[in-house]
C-alpha cells in the first residue's frame, strides 16, 4: 500500500478560538469548520514559544528552543541565531525515506543577509533571506520560499538562485497555486509539502478589501480581558500606545478578514485533494507557530503567556480516520514532529524531545504537560545583561500547561528584579484574570516544569523562586 502523503498547513499569528467552529468569535470559515467534522481536533495546542523562528524550528526539529538554539527571531544584530545545518528535522527524515519534499511561503529560520553597507545579491533587506540550496534547506527539494518579509499584497520569494521573484498578488492566492502545482507534479509520488502562509501576520491593512468587507455588519464584542490604554507588545515595552474602542474594533475585523481568505484558499486545496483522490491517503495538519494578543490583558502581538499569545489551531486527519475525535491532551510545538512521524510509522529520532500523541488518536490516554517558553530576544537588553555579566539564557518566561492550568516562571529582564509566578485556572478563569496562589495540589506544574528546565538544561532552574 501506498504511504501516506503530508501536508502541513500553517499560517502565522493565527489564535486557536479565531475560527468559527470554535464558536468563541465571529470568524467568517466555512471551510475551516466543514473540515473540523473530518479531523481530529487538538483543543489544548501550544506554541513552544509565542516567536516565530523559535517554534518554527521546534516544529521542524521536535526539539525545544534550549535544545537548537533558535532562542529568538533571527534578525539584525544578533549571531549564531538559526537553523543549524547539523540539526536533523523532520523535512531531512521525509527525504530520506523516498518523500517528494516541498516548502511554499515564509521559512525565518536563516540569519539575515549582510553584504556590507549594500545590499547582497538577492536584494533581500532586513530580516529576509535567501537560503541557498544544500543542507540550510533541510530536505525541501522543491523551494518557493522567503526569510521574513510582510509585504502581503506584493510578496516575493526564491527558489534555487538568489534571484527575487517579485509578485503582485496576494500571498495566500499565490502561494495556494504553487501549492496545487506542486501537488498536481507529485500526486503520483508520494509527497511532503509545508505551506506557510503570513497572514494574519500583521500588518492587517494589507488584506484584499473583499474579505474586509464581509464583516461590514459584524458585530464584535470586546472581550472581558481587553485593555485599550498603554497597549504594550512586550511586557518590557517602554514606549506604550492607546486605541479608541472603534479603532480596535476595526483591526479586530481585519484579524478576522485574514482569516476568512485563509480559508477561501485551504477550501481550494481540499477539494482539489478529493477531486483528485488524494484526500483519503493524505494526513493534512492545519495550524500556527503562535497566537496574537489583539489588546487582550493591554498587549498586542505576542511574546507573553497568555492563551491568546500561545494558543494555537492544530486540525489533524488522515481521510476519515480521526473523524470527529477531539482530544484534550496538551500538545505543544516540540510534540508534532514525533507525532506526524510515528503516524507516517517511520522511526522518531532520539535527539527528538517531544512526545509522541499519536495514540490519542485511537483514544488512549498519554500523559503531557506542554511547555511553552520565551527567552530575552531584544538584542538591546542582550547586551545590558551580557555586561552584567548575567546569563542572558536566565531570563524570560517558562510556563507549564495541563487540561486545567497554565503556571507561568517569570524573571524579569532587568536581572535586578524578584522572580514572579502566576497560575491561571483556565476552566473557571477563561480569560486569565487573576492569578491564584499554588497550592500542595497544584505545585506539581511548578515541580514539573523545574524538572524539565534541569533535564534540557535551561539556566533559569538556577535562579527559581
Amino acid at each position: 500500500m501506498k504511504k501516506p502523503n503530508l501536508l502541513f498547513i500553517f499560517a502565522d499569528q493565527w489564535r486557536r478560538e479565531a475560527v468559527g467552529f470554535m464558536k468563541k468569535e465571529p470568524v467568517i470559515t466555512p471551510n475551516l469548520d466543514t473540515f473540523s467534522n473530518e479531523a481530529a481536533i487538538f483543543e489544548k495546542a501550544y506554541s513552544s514559544c509565542p516567536l516565530c523562528s523559535p517554534n518554527r524550528a521546534t516544529i521542524l526539529t521536535g526539539k525545544n528552543p534550549i535544545s537548537h538554539g533558535v532562542i529568538t527571531n533571527c534578525k539584525p544584530g544578533l549571531e549564531n541565531i538559526f537553523l543549524k545545518e547539523s540539526e536533523v528535522t523532520i523535512g531531512d527524515i521525509l527525504k530520506a525515506n523516498g518523500y517528494k519534499t516541498g516548502y511554499i511561503g515564509k521559512w525565518h529560520l536563516d540569519e539575515p543577509e549582510k553584504k556590507d553597507d549594500t545590499l547582497p545579491l538577492s536584494g533581500a533587506k532586513n530580516w529576509d533571506a535567501f537560503t541557498p540550496p544544500g543542507s540550510k534547506r533541510h530536505g525541501f527539494d522543491f523551494w518557493y520560499s522567503y526569510g521574513a518579509d510582510d509585504n502581503h499584497l506584493s510578496p516575493h520569494y526564491w527558489m534555487d538562485s538568489p534571484k527575487m521573484i517579485k509578485i503582485d498578488k496576494w500571498s495566500v492566492e499565490h502561494e495556494t497555486d504553487i501549492a496545487l502545482d506542486f501537488i498536481n507534479r507529485s500526486k503520483n509520488d508520494t509527497f511532503a509539502l509545508f505551506l506557510s502562509w503570513n497572514p494574519p501576520h500583521t500588518p492587517l491593512d494589507l488584506i484584499p478589501q473583499k474579505y474586509v468587507d464581509m464583516y461590514k455588519d459584524v458585530k464584535i464584542e470586546k472581550k472581558e480581558n481587553v485593555v485599550l490604554e498603554d497597549i504594550v507588545d512586550h511586557p518590557q515595552t517602554i514606549t506604550p500606545f492607546s486605541l479608541d474602542e472603534d479603532t480596535y474594533l476595526k483591526s479586530v475585523k481585519k484579524y478576522y478578514a485574514a482569516i476568512t481568505a485563509i480559508d477561501e484558499y485551504f477550501g481550494k486545496i481540499i477539494d482539489y485533494l478529493k477531486t483528485n483522490n488524494l484526500f483519503d491517503n493524505t494526513i493534512i495538519i492545519v495550524t500556527s507557530d503562535h497566537g496574537e494578543m489583539l489588546c487582550s490583558h493591554g498587549l498586542w502581538s505576542k511574546h507573553v503567556w497568555f492563551e491568546e499569545a500561545i494558543s494555537i489551531p492544530f486540525m489533524l486527519s488522515h481521510g476519515d480516520r480521526y473523524k470527529g475525535k477531539k482530544i484534550t491532551t496538551p500538545l505543544s510545538g516540540v510534540d508534532i514532529a514525533p507525532t506526524i512521524l510515528s503516524l507516517l510509522d517511520l522511526n522518531i529520532p532520539k535527539e527528538m524531545e517531544g512526545v509522541n500523541l499519536s495514540p490519542t488518536l485511537k483514544g488512549k490516554k498519554v500523559d503531557n504537560i506542554a511547555i511553552s517558553a520565551c527567552y530575552t530576544g531584544n538584542s538591546k537588553v542582550l547586551n545590558t545583561l551580557k555586561e552584567m555579566g548575567l546569563d542572558t539564557l536566565s531570563y524570560g518566561w517558562r510556563a507549564a500547561i495541563d487540561e486545567k492550568y497554565t503556571y507561568v516562571y517569570f524573571n524579569n529582564y532587568s536581572g535586578t528584579d524578584t522572580p514572579k509566578e502566576f497560575l491561571y485556572n483556565n476552566i473557571e478563569d477563561e480569560y486569565q484574570l487573576n492569578s491564584i496562589h499554588l497550592t500542595d495540589k497544584t505545585k506539581y506544574l511548578k515541580e514539573y516544569l523545574m524538572a524539565w528546565g534541569k533535564k534540557y538544561n535551561d539556566p533559569f532552574v538556577k535562579i527559581s523562586v
